[in-house]
């Protein structure tokens, strides 16, 4: 069994991220990110290549990045502290 676990969901923002959660001790479950009304997008599909082209705000991405990397306690991997912020 699984439940959605959302990282990053504003109320002001159409962009949200989030992974299902299962409850072995270290989730590798896709993360899934959620865009309502893009305002440009892409979908390039052949018999062998399928791609998805959505464009995000900088700063909303900035701000979905940091979360994830929150999330995943990546702080030491960025060059800083290894303890949670």
């Amino acid at each position: 069994m699984s439940t959605k676990e959302w990282f990053y969901c504003p109320t002001e923002s159409s962009v949200g991220g989030y992974q299902e959660m299962s409850f072995d001790d270290e989730n590798q479950n896709p993360v899934l990110i959620q865009i309502d009304n893009p305002e440009e997008y892409q979908v390039f599909k052949s018999e062998q290549f399928h791609q998805v082209q959505i464009a995000i705000d900088a700063k909303v991405f900035d701000s979905l990045a940091i979360a994830w990397c929150k999330k995943r306690k990546l702080h030491g991997a960025l060059g800083g502290p290894d303890s949670e912020y």
